[in-house]
């Protein structure tokens, strides 16, 4: 039975002319891919999560936009997300990216494509939504092909928001993700993140300010969540979908949620695109 089955992965390969997993390559949930995108190539993103906490539900949709500069090297999207709790709801922050593919893989190299962002102050910072600054964020996505149908992917990073009642906020973002092609459009997903985010409470600004630095909190959330995602092939264009099961691993995670995920990405300048991603 297994030589049965290396026989038919090898005979997949020589007629694909490449790994199964480069059918569908930087679509993750969670975990940023380090491959940016091909000349003349857009991609529009919608994520929508769902997460449930001690009985309560918030949903906060995103949509991202990721163009190409003069070719591949140079990336500029922007992201804008949408949050709704079970009493407010109000646009959060919203974040303009630079990346640069500094690495691009090869058989031994990873793909390495450090990310930088300004994270403008459109949230409301009384609802929760954002911090009324303008920070900082840098992630550092690497991206590994192990396989004919096995890639991995790691990001490390952190963001910084200067001056947030009086007190420089740091938080730092940990993610690992391993993805297997069961055939060239339809990809088993395995992705766990954990971030460290400093907050000033509210309650803090009324009090004096010795005692308003000194009760701050930093919350600890980790996720791990299971997925699955699909590439439709369209001339010319492509459409993944995708849904996902996070589940919470610290006090300070939602429990559960629910994650859907839609991608398209086509030409815009005319030029046609042989190769999916």
């Amino acid at each position: 039975m297994i030589k049965l089955l290396l026989s038919l992965t090898s005979a997949a390969v020589a007629a694909s002319g490449e790994p199964l997993s480069k059918g569908i390559q930087d679509n993750s949930f969670l975990v940023e891919e380090a491959y940016n995108q091909e000349p003349g190539v857009v991609q529009h993103i919608l994520n929508v999560p769902v997460f449930f906490s001690h009985g309560e539900k918030e949903i906060t949709p995103s949509f991202t936009q990721e163009w190409p500069v003069f070719g591949q090297t140079h990336q500029f999207s922007y992201t804008a997300p949408h949050t709704f709790t079970e009493d407010e709801h109000g646009f959060a922050d919203v974040r303009l990216n630079y990346r640069l593919q500094g690495l691009m893989e090869g058989d031994r190299t990873p793909a390495f494509a450090p990310r930088f962002s300004f994270v403008l102050p459109t949230g409301d910072a009384d609802k929760d939504f954002g911090h009324d600054r303008l920070g900082y964020e840098i992630n550092l996505p690497f991206s590994k092909i192990v396989g004919d149908r096995w890639t991995l992917h790691f990001n490390a990073g952190g963001s910084l928001f200067p001056d947030v009642r009086d007190r420089d906020l740091w938080n730092y973002n940990l993610g690992a993700s391993a993805i297997y092609a069961v055939s060239k459009n339809f990809n088993l997903m395995l992705e766990s993140v954990a971030n460290w985010e400093e907050n000033v409470g509210s309650a803090a600004v009324a009090a004096p300010a010795k005692e308003a630095l000194a009760r701050h909190d930093r919350t600890v959330t980790a996720l791990v969540s299971p997925g699955a995602r699909y590439a439709f092939n369209l001339p010319n264009a492509q459409l993944v979908v995708g849904f996902a099961v996070p589940i919470g691993l610290t006090s300070g995670s939602p429990d559960y949620g629910l994650f859907f995920y839609l991608s398209f990405e086509h030409p815009f300048v005319g030029v046609p695109s042989n190769e999916s991603k």
